[in-house]
């Protein structure tokens, strides 16, 4: 791997300059560490994408703890992943014979010399998905929500992050005339100029355009996880075709192994992503999908028919909760109103016979204003006794038959005369 790489752009008027990739060294424990700026783009790749996925989590009102937990275990596990993958099948682990533990004994110090340089973008998706799948389990959030926040995150990072390979003057094409070739010399190429395809620029294009479509379709996303298989599908179509440019391929056979993974990956996604549209579609007009339900991927193939909860609702999904309460709201309104129709409504007999009503409204037990309580068991019950006492609560309490002569008597035929005028307009 190249330290110092002189590089030039002559189609494009960019003449040599010269690079180093080596941004510091010192000594740690009598041992030389060499941090390379190959590492820190990568920490800015991964501090670009925790931002863009904070940003994301609190739109969907998860709680900065979760947050922190969810990108810390993500992130430590997809950098432990890529170094694996690299370290597996580009560090010479399995080209070199011998049993497994003689291998690893060797290559132990390469695991965590990530210093130098070396990660594997499959192995860091691999890792990183399924750490993202156990913590939304645990956290009790949907893994394709989440994983739809963090796949626009990690093509921010990756189109950051592929400008490491071009400090340390590596992932570089075939040799081209293009008019944006790339004059490279370093150790890689025998310290010869040689002017080749900058994939690294391709690649970190790609996914920059990838980046601005995806998130100018996240708002109109159908159901969780469309986002992520439209990452997949196309990261997969454009890393297929840029591997196949590239001069430090993992091999098997004569099959570039990335270019085949990244085909099939593209292959699969795309009739997936059409099946669950036509789904999607299919139960939206038959009215099978209700507004406060989470669509997922699981619920569309008939795999799961799970409702919304708190924590697992999308922009374009309401809560449970809030779906109720309108439910409620809704359902309470016309029996206000109608309760209040019946309240001002007087019986045609009422009508035809003012002078009863008016002697009815004379004896304020019987009569009861708009403005009253409804009556309850407990008041009937008081009343039937107020209107036929017991002898022994007539003896004792002799003041309580008085009760009904009150001072507000003389009112209620007033309001039984507003009442029949209401009601006769």
């Amino acid at each position: 791997m190249g330290r110092i790489s002189t590089i030039s752009f002559p189609g494009l008027g960019i003449g040599e300059f010269t690079i180093n990739g080596v941004a510091l060294s010192f000594e740690l424990w009598g041992r030389p560490v060499t941090i390379m700026w190959y590492g820190i783009i990568i920490c800015l790749g991964i501090f670009a994408g925790f931002a863009y996925f904070a940003w994301r989590a609190r739109q969907a009102r998860i709680s900065f703890d979760d947050i922190m937990d969810i990108t810390l275990i993500t992130v430590l596990s997809a950098v432990v992943g890529a170094r694996l993958y690299f370290v597996i099948f580009f560090g010479g682990f399995v080209e070199t014979g011998g049993t497994f533990w003689e291998n690893l004994e060797g290559t132990l110090y390469n695991i965590i010399a990530i210093w130098n340089g070396g990660l594997a973008i499959y192995g860091g998706i691999i890792a990183g998905a399924l750490a993202v799948y156990l913590v939304s389990r645990h956290k009790k959030i949907g893994f394709f929500k989440l994983a739809d926040m963090a796949a626009p995150a990690v093509m921010l990072g990756q189109l950051i992050g592929r400008w490491g390979n071009f400090c340390n003057g590596e992932a570089f094409g075939s040799e081209t005339t293009l008019p944006w070739r790339m004059g490279l010399c370093n150790a890689q190429t025998g310290y010869e100029t040689i002017y080749v395809h900058p994939t690294f620029l391709y690649e970190s294009l790609w996914n920059l355009v990838g980046f601005i479509l995806i998130n100018i379709f996240y708002k109109k996303r159908k159901y969780h996880g469309e986002v992520t298989l439209w990452y997949f599908a196309w990261y997969g179509l454009g890393r297929g075709f840029i591997e196949l440019l590239r001069t430090d391929s993992l091999m098997l056979g004569s099959i570039r192994v990335s270019s085949l993974l990244s085909f099939l990956l593209f292959a699969a996604i795309v009739p997936l992503l059409l099946v669950l549209r036509v789904r999607y579609e299919k139960l939206a007009k038959s009215g099978s999908i209700e507004y406060q339900e989470v669509v997922t991927i699981p619920m569309l193939l008939g795999i799961s028919r799970r409702k919304a909860d708190a924590s697992d609702t999308g922009s374009k999904v309401v809560p449970e909760a809030q779906a109720e309460s309108a439910e409620q709201t809704c359902g309470s309104a016309p029996e206000k109103s109608t309760a209040a129709a019946e309240a001002s409504a007087v019986s045609p007999e009422q009508n035809q016979n003012p002078t009863e009503s008016s002697q009815g409204a004379e004896n304020p037990v019987q009569t009861r204003t708009a403005d009253a309580p409804a009556a309850t068991p407990d008041t009937v019950t008081q009343t039937k006794r107020e209107e036929n006492p017991a002898p022994a609560e007539a003896s004792e309490a002799p003041e309580a038959s008085k009760a009904p002569e009150t001072p507000e008597t003389p009112e209620a035929p007033e309001e039984t005369e507003k009442t029949e005028n209401g009601a006769n307009h």
